[in-house]
């Protein structure tokens, strides 16, 4: 495995992180979750992302279990706070009440003592930004949370936090978890120019797409059977991908990806971690094989020649934005 620094922190994290989102403690067997999250730890990965909101708390018990067996200090453990956990009206967003709160919740629920990287699931624009980070940097200053980010913020958005830090002498961010793939690309014009500015790191969900860019959809073919499109309480987070235009583009960077000897979902994390602000790529895994094989992304070799083809192919569908 190959560790990166998260954004200009001291912070070491694994290229290859391992994610719980629709899968641990709702799609995947809890057995065949902790069978992952081991291989995945044998293999070196040792950042593991999970959320509190991840089907209302389960994912972060199994997470939790299944890591205990391992030294607190061995793997860097995140998880986020925004989403609905109640229906009562402070049960949601980023106010100090459900900051602290949730917190604590997860860290019962992870049955640890300190949550290495603590997220803002999502900006929230009935809280004031100063109140949020103030939340945060207490949480860190009682060694519950030792870094915090965020997810999905706008570049001014985090320039916003990132001026408030520096005016309140607060600890600052030290990442934000965006999507980011082969075809989702709005973080490279804006988010990464602010991010590096500022010192945060990406770590990166979704890096194949929802699957799309494991090559299994094929234009004009039916949706495989025991594929998460096939899947009806998830199939929602992919239909959008499914269109023959972006299908067909995906197999010809399939044979881009045999050029180099790789499949092609190495080829697309391969391609991810050539930016050099992207700290991690958290794929997710409901298969021992699959965390197998796409850890193998952190070896393929992307030549200027390779990633001009690769340009070439995605300025076919060049505007495509999909639904997530």
């Amino acid at each position: 495995m190959k560790y990166r620094h998260l954004g200009n922190s001291g912070l070491k994290v694994s290229e290859i992180g391992l994610g719980s989102w629709l899968t641990y403690g709702n799609a995947t067997e809890k057995q065949i979750a902790v069978d992952c999250i081991d291989r995945a730890y044998e293999l070196g990965i040792n950042f593991f992302d999970t959320a509190n909101a991840y089907n209302q708390g389960e994912a972060e018990k199994v997470v939790g279990e299944a890591l205990r067996k391992y030294p607190r200090d061995s793997y860097v453990l995140a998880t986020k706070v925004y989403f609905p956990m109640g229906d009562g009206p402070n049960d949601r967003g980023l106010s100090r009440k459900h900051i602290v709160e949730q917190c604590n919740a997860s860290l019962k629920r992870l049955g640890v003592e300190y949550i290495d990287l603590y997220q803002c699931h999502r900006y929230d624009v009935n809280t004031p930004l100063e109140e949020t980070l103030r939340a945060l940097d207490d949480l860190i200053a009682q060694g519950k949370v030792l870094y915090a980010g965020v997810s999905e913020w706008t570049a001014a958005q985090i320039t916003h936090a990132k001026g408030i830090a520096e005016k309140r002498n607060l600890r600052p961010l030290i990442s934000n978890q965006p999507i980011y793939n082969m075809l989702v690309r709005y973080i490279e014009k804006e988010v990464i120019p602010a991010c590096e500015q500022f010192g945060l790191g990406q770590v990166v969900f979704s890096p194949l797409a929802q699957g799309i860019l494991t090559g299994k959809y094929k234009p004009g073919n039916q949706i495989p059977g025991e594929s998460r499109a096939a899947n009806a309480d998830t199939n929602h987070w992919i239909k959008s991908y499914l269109r023959d235009d972006v299908l067909g583009c995906v197999q010809k960077l399939a044979t881009i990806a045999k050029s180099v000897d790789a499949t092609l979902s190495q080829l697309a994390i391969a391609w991810v971690l050539r930016q050099g602000n992207v700290s991690s790529a958290i794929i997710g895994a409901s298969k021992v094989s699959q965390i197998e094989e796409n850890i193998k992304a952190i070896d393929v070799l992307l030549t200027e020649e390779i990633s001009r083809e690769i340009e070439s192919v995605l300025k076919e569908i060049d505007g495509f934005v999909p639904i997530w």
